[in-house]
């Protein structure tokens, strides 16, 4: 299986180029190139699988590595697809927090969230750390 890459500033949108299931042999091609991804520092991946009709165990587990890869990273895997079976065979799957999406603007959209989110948590925690401060004294 062949992906094109397309890279931006915050996300890589990796789309399967050609029709047929993601299977084990083409689960290894999506762990290494997704793998190259992380190296140049992308941690948020769209994945479109469009023309895929089904997956196999060897594709669902490469799917649970790179999710938990991104998850690690404070980043974001989002798979696109319309086909109502393969969605139903990726959340039978149970991977934790996998995001799955009809369209790959609503993939841009959730990984944009995702870096929202990212930033108000790291900057929540510098300010307030869940302790009150017992030396103050309010006003009278």
């Amino acid at each position: 299986m062949e992906f094109t890459v397309e890279k931006t500033e915050r996300y890589a949108l990796l789309r399967v180029a050609g029709e047929g299931d993601f299977t084990g042999e083409s689960a290894g091609a999506f762990e290494t190139t997704s793998r190259g991804l992380f190296r140049e520092g992308f941690s948020r991946l769209i994945v479109d699988l469009g023309p895929i009709q089904t997956v196999d165990q060897g594709a669902l587990l490469a799917i649970k590595k790179i999710n938990r890869q991104c998850s690690n990273e404070l980043g974001l895997l989002v798979l696109v697809t319309k086909n109502d079976e393969l969605t139903d065979e990726l959340e039978d799957a149970r991977i934790a927090d996998l995001t799955i999406l009809p369209t790959v603007e609503e993939a841009i959209d959730a990984v944009f969230l995702n870096e929202l989110e990212n930033d108000f948590g790291n900057g929540a925690d510098d300010e307030y750390d869940g302790e009150l401060d017992e030396s103050f004294e309010p006003e009278r």
